[in-house]
């Protein structure tokens, strides 16, 4: 099993989760965050350092963010791994909680 990271990170890609994950999952595109499913070790440590509550386990995805776990797998093989924490975007706060996201997602 994996955690995914969902729409909610859209726009907004706080970066709380990179600095407790154990095995450098994680991976940094322009405006969001993927997680590797074959490195995910399902520690559980990320999930809760989410402000935005973007990030779910495989089990417990909602319905309508399950397209969100081929989204993680495809762009974890092509974007860079991220190890540390960044300051959020300068607009991250107007992106919290915002439904819809996905067309605003650059890959």
């Amino acid at each position: 099993m994996t955690y995914v990271v969902t729409e909610n990170c859209i726009r907004c890609k706080y970066t709380d989760c990179v600095e407790v994950c154990p095995v450098d999952c994680f991976h940094e595109g322009p405006n969001f965050l993927a997680i590797d499913p074959e490195e995910c070790i399902d520690c559980t440590l990320c999930e809760p350092e989410c402000p935005v509550d973007a990030i779910f386990s495989e089990d417990e995805l909602p319905a309508d963010q399950e397209h969100f776990l081929e989204i993680n797998e495809r762009l974890a093989q092509k974007w860079p791994v991220i190890t540390a924490m960044k300051e959020p975007p300068d607009d991250a706060k107007e992106w919290e909680g915002v439904d819809g996201k996905l067309q605003y997602l650059e890959e």
